[in-house]
């Protein structure tokens, strides 16, 4: 049996307010079985769904798994691969490294659990571990999601980020796994337009993955979330990294692949979001690029749509089109305020947002906004203390 008092009081920060002894037992026993398994378990999912949490588990202490909710055999593979985790301590021990890291964890009763993950019906997260703002995750249900190769190309990079930040201005959420090339490209340009950007990962949050990108991964925290489905003190593993491409999937409403390989993790991504009914993107390149060829894959095999730039993106998300530049007063306004803004800096002294809204007669959040956009074009750069002109 389970001591509630204990599980209490190693829960402790992790959850928010005073719960009854019920939701602590969901809560306690669903990092139990997130311990017990590895993501997107169908056996696990289907037991916990059926009989919840607490009796599933009891059900496998007692070895009593013979009353049809699980196939005979599945019902036996899944016991002997779960009982190799069974040792005394585990909960405990992943409890408290998360509380070290300051994570906090959602079950699917919490008010900020994305709904949009539960389409994965018995292969959906048991629970989900943050670092960050929680609330940000139901943004992100309506966001994009950019991925890509981690070898990109500078011409990929490119695309990556200039579609993140004109997406990210207009309010839309960027989703995305913080690896290298087409990911990091994703998130750096969402944060230099103080844009709202989660990061799925592979593996427990108490160490960035990869550890070169621990200051965005940081960065990325403080203002957004980075997210993962298994327990703190995990690997990131193969395994993991395939089946964290799911919750990409799945968190967001959109799927961007901007570069890919012919064989990339990326598209093991793109048909997760199919498989869910998501609308899929696709980035052509040239056609001689080894680093393309899975974007032409995809438009050729999953019928994905050809997307060129932030408006063809905006219009998988069914938002409608973005002003083209060729003329309209909404292109033109759009046009003459980053003008502004560019004639509020200076090329030999640094300005803060604040001094450059004061100078150009624009809110502090639009400068903000046009300082994003004009830094992946590279004509503006941030250095200490504000903001000068290339």
């Amino acid at each position: 049996m389970i001591d509630l008092s204990r599980a209490r009081d190693e829960l402790g920060p992790l959850v928010v307010g005073a719960l009854p002894d019920d939701e602590i037992l969901d809560r306690y026993t669903r990092v139990l079985w997130n311990i017990l398994t590895e993501p997107g378990d169908r056996a696990a999912g289907q037991l916990v769904g059926a009989v919840g949490p607490a009796e599933a588990f009891e059900r496998v202490r007692r070895d009593d798994l013979g009353d049809g909710i699980l196939d005979p055999d599945d019902a036996r593979a899944a016991v002997e691969r779960w009982r190799p985790r069974l040792r005394s301590g585990a909960v405990s021990a992943a409890l408290r490294t998360a509380r070290a890291a300051r994570l906090r964890l959602l079950t699917p009763h919490d008010e900020t659990w994305p709904d949009s993950v539960d389409d994965l019906a018995e292969h959906g997260p048991l629970v989900l571990w943050v670092r960050g703002d929680p609330r940000v995750l139901e943004s992100a249900q309506h966001g994009v999601a950019i991925v890509g190769a981690r070898a990109a190309t500078s011409y990929g990079e490119h695309v990556a980020g200039e579609m993140a930040a004109e997406l990210a201005a207009c309010g839309i959420s960027i989703v995305s796994g913080a690896a290298f090339g087409i990911d990091a490209a994703a998130h750096r340009a969402t944060l230099a337009g103080r844009g709202t950007t989660v990061a799925l990962m592979a593996g427990g949050l108490e160490r960035a993955y990869p550890q070169a990108h621990t200051e965005l991964i940081e960065r990325i925290a403080d203002t957004g979330a980075v997210v993962s489905e298994v327990a703190p003190g995990s690997a990131p593993t193969k395994w993991r990294f395939l089946q964290r491409n799911r919750l990409i999937a799945a968190l967001s409403a959109v799927t961007v692949v901007v570069e890919a390989g012919w064989r990339s993790g990326s598209l093991n991504t793109a048909h997760h979001a199919s498989a869910l009914g998501r609308p899929i993107g696709a980035v052509p390149g040239p056609v001689t690029s080894a680093a393309s060829a899975g974007c032409h894959r995809l438009l050729r095999e999953l019928e994905a749509t050809c997307v060129t730039n932030a408006a063809d993106v905006r219009e998988l998300l069914g938002w409608g089109e973005l002003p083209d530049e060729g003329g309209s007063a909404d292109s033109s306004a759009h046009t003459s305020d980053r003008t502004r803004v560019r004639d509020a800096l200076s090329s030999r002294s640094a300005r803060t947002p604040e001094e450059i809204a004061q100078r150009c007669g624009l809110s502090v959040t639009d400068v903000q906004s046009h300082l994003g956009l004009l830094q992946v074009e590279g004509l503006v750069v941030a250095i200490a203390g504000g903001w000068r002109l290339t």
